[in-house]
Formats: structure tokens, C-alpha cells, sequence
């Protein structure tokens, strides 16, 4: 697996040498870098200012509508994806109010599709200075590149990268403290948060730890975790390496005990490594990304809960995008943005399974994924995409009262995707 990921780290740390070479003296870093401006600004980001002391109140949001065609199938889907309405109170120049409520799949409905109502995020945050705050509430970890910058307009395709939606389960939001700063002497950002930990009773095979995670609602703090992150940038690159451990058994000692788990405040631990890299300049941008998640302990949550869950599974990417209206002559179209990318992306759920557990190639995938992204203002998105995927074989074993009129599995599949978005 590590050597399948080694290609993304070799690029990132040669490219970090070359670009940490051509630096001259010290940087300013209240000036923004055309790395830092990778994302896009909304309302929310105005209650980031230090220093600000009147009080006021904003109101932003975002959200996107999917169009979904599987040829496999021969079904089309189309979907509010989701629905965000984000509202913040600026108290004093130090302390701000952040929450994020979402809306997805449009409904919840008894009997129907399954939809989703939540805060994504609500927290307060405390500036100490220009250049490091505490957040405390429900917040999101430093994970990644989608999780943090999850609007519609701030990634390509209509879809998340599928990674970042099953390995680094984005959004991902717990409840906890974090600290954020930046250092003087280097264009270097970092954070550490303290927050609850998971719930291995909910782990499923096939999503990772997505259904594991409490995401404020009676979490287990039993069990806690720590997250951080370092940022780096260097020019039009952006570089970044964060990291999670945390327990996965929120129950008591006794419970645990019972059904043979480790418990206690890193009991049953999972581990998480991430790095990726980002670029940006005259157009051309580009991202890459690895992730891997390893569970020691799978084969007692799979004694305890017969969930046939992975020890390790992994996944990684990467994209190349180009505003094909870069160079426009014109002054209407160069307000305007017309990106064209490719993506790639491996994935393997099962990279390593303990005793007890049963082999499913299907979940070692590949994806790629290639569209358009028109902009004809910086906070609309008009998006389409073709997606390949290519699984491995089926495992017999796990196909429980097959239909004997059932097609057989088809190992490669595609997609086409049609999409809007937009953030205000």
C-alpha cells in the first residue's frame, strides 16, 4: 500500500525543496499568497478578521443539486444534495459565533429515502491575537483538503472525490477544543484539537468509519482523540500534513470488558495519516492527496460486533484542472471561469483484513473522473463529469441469498454527472 502512495509523497516533498530553495528572506505573512487563495471567500469568512469590535451579525450559505446517470443500472437520480444555511455573530473584536445547519437529500420523510437534518458546525471562537485562536464547540478537524473547504465552488466534479467521502468521511465534525496558529519566522500554519472519539458498534463494512462517527449528537466521551495539522506554503504551492488518533469505544469499562475491547480514553485506537498538496497559478491548478487508516484492534470489533471491517484501508488522488478562459481577450469573459480537470483516483477498503474477517475485492477501486466547471460569477457553479470505475472481482461468500436472476457483477461501471452549485 505505502508503495502505491509513495508517488504522491515523493512529489510533494521534492516539490516543497525546490520551492523552499527559491525562498529569499523572511516572508510577510499578512500578505496573502496565491497558494491562500485556493478558496474561495464567503460571508462566513468576514467574521475572520482580528480585531473588529463592533458587533454584527452574518448570514451566508451554500448548497447543490446533483443529476446522477448509472449505465450499469440504467437509472438516473436527481437530488438536492444539500441545502446549508450558515449564521454568525461577531460579539467583540476577539470572540465570534460560528453554525452551519444542513439539510440533505432535500427531506426527511417516514418510510422514505433516507435524508438528513444537522448542524455541520457550531462553535465560538476566541482570537488571542492576529495570529492564533481557540475554537470550542462543534467543530471541523484539519483533515484533508475537502473537509475544511467543502463548498460546491471550491472543488471540481459534482461530486466529492470519493477519498475524501469514504476514507476521510467529509464532512467530518466532532465536538472539542482546537487550537489554530501560525508561526512568525515561516509561512507555516498549524492546529491541534481535542475531541470525543468514535464508535466502533457503528463501524460498517464497506464505509470505513463514516457510521462511527457521533457528530455532536450524544457523543461518547468516554474515549477521546487528538487531531492536528501543518500547513506550509511556498508560492503558488500549498502543502499540508495532518494526522488523528483516538479511541473507538465510548462504553464503560465493565461493557467493554464483556465483549472483550479495550476501553479507556485511546481504547480500541484508530489511527489516521494524511498529506496532500495543492497548486494554483495562471490557471492551472493542481491537487494531490494520500490517506491511511489503520485499526489495530479489527479483529475485536469484529468478534464483538461480526461487522467484517478492514485493519488498514487507504486511498489517494490526483487532479489536474485548467481555466480554459485564463487568457480570454475579452473583458466579460475573464470575469468569468470555464475550468476543464481530470482526476484520479485508487481507493482500498480492504487493504488488510484480521482472522476473522472476509476478503471483498469489490472494494479495491479505481475512479476517474474528468468535466467541465463553468463560473459565470465567482460563487455559481455550473459543473458536468464522466466518471469511470473499475472495482475487483465479487467474493461469492459474501453474496447472501443470491437472486438466481440476478445479472452478474460487473466490474466496471460509469457515471455521468450533471450538477449545480453555489455560495453566497
Amino acid at each position: 500500500m505505502y508503495k502505491k502512495l509513495l508517488p504522491f509523497i515523493v512529489f510533494s516533498l521534492s516539490t516543497f525543496y525546490i520551492q523552499a530553495q527559491q525562498q529569499t528572506g523572511k516572508p510577510v505573512l499578512n500578505q496573502i499568497t496565491p497558494a491562500q487563495q485556493l478558496v474561495a471567500s464567503t460571508g462566513e469568512d468576514s467574521l475572520n478578521s482580528f480585531g473588529s469590535g463592533h458587533s454584527r451579525t452574518v448570514i451566508s450559505g451554500y448548497g447543490e443539486v446533483h443529476y446522477q446517470r448509472d449505465f450499469n443500472t440504467q437509472t438516473a437520480t436527481a437530488n438536492l444534495a444539500r441545502a446549508v444555511l450558515f449564521i454568525g455573530h461577531q460579539f467583540t473584536g476577539r470572540i465570534a459565533f460560528f453554525s452551519e445547519l444542513e439539510v440533505e437529500d432535500a427531506k426527511i420523510e417516514a418510510g422514505g429515502p433516507t435524508g438528513e437534518v444537522g448542524m455541520e458546525q457550531c462553535y465560538l471562537k476566541f482570537s488571542l491575537n492576529p495570529r492564533q485562536y481557540i475554537v470550542a464547540g462543534l467543530f471541523l478537524p484539519r483533515i484533508g483538503i475537502v473537509n475544511e473547504n467543502h463548498l460546491p465552488i471550491n472543488f471540481n466534479g459534482v461530486e466529492r472525490p470519493l477519498v475524501e467521502q469514504v476514507v476521510i468521511p467529509s464532512t467530518w465534525r466532532e465536538i472539542g477544543v482546537g487550537f489554530y496558529g501560525q508561526t512568525t519566522a515561516f509561512p507555516l500554519t498549524y492546529s491541534v484539537a481535542l475531541i470525543n472519539g468514535l464508535n466502533n458498534a457503528g463501524f460498517e463494512h464497506g464505509s470505513g468509519f463514516e457510521a462511527g462517527r457521533p457528530e455532536g449528537q450524544f457523543a461518547g466521551a468516554n474515549n477521546l482523540a487528538v487531531a492536528a495539522s501543518a500547513q506550509y506554503f511556498a508560492g503558488n504551492w500549498k502543502f499540508q500534513v495532518s494526522g488523528y488518533m483516538g479511541g473507538t469505544t465510548p462504553i464503560p469499562t465493565k461493557a467493554a470488558d464483556t465483549l472483550q475491547l479495550e476501553s479507556g480514553m485511546f481504547g480500541t485506537p484508530m489511527y489516521l495519516a494524511e498529506a496532500d498538496v495543492q497548486y494554483s497559478n495562471n490557471g492551472i491548478s493542481f491537487k494531490a492527496l494520500g490517506c491511511n487508516v489503520s485499526l489495530p484492534k479489527a479483529e475485536s470489533i469484529n468478534r464483538a460486533y461480526d461487522q467484517n471491517i478492514a485493519s488498514q484501508f487507504y486511498g489517494g488522488y490526483a487532479e489536474l484542472g485548467y481555466n480554459l478562459l485564463q487568457k480570454a481577450k475579452s473583458d466579460k469573459w475573464q470575469k468569468k471561469t470555464l475550468n476543464v480537470f481530470a482526476r484520479y483516483e485508487m481507493m482500498d477498503l480492504n487493504a488488510a483484513i484480521p482472522k476473522n474477517a472476509i476478503n471483498d475485492g469489490t472494494l479495491k477501486q479505481t475512479h476517474l473522473v474528468a468535466g467541465l466547471g463553468y463560473f459565470p460569477i465567482p460563487h455559481i457553479v455550473i459543473k458536468a463529469d464522466v466518471r469511470l470505475m473499475g472495482t475487483g472481482d465479487q467474493n461469492p461468500d459474501l453474496v447472501v441469498n443470491p437472486n438466481p436472476n440476478a445479472a452478474a457483477y460487473k466490474k466496471a461501471n460509469s457515471f455521468l454527472n450533471i450538477g449545480i452549485g453555489y455560495s453566497f
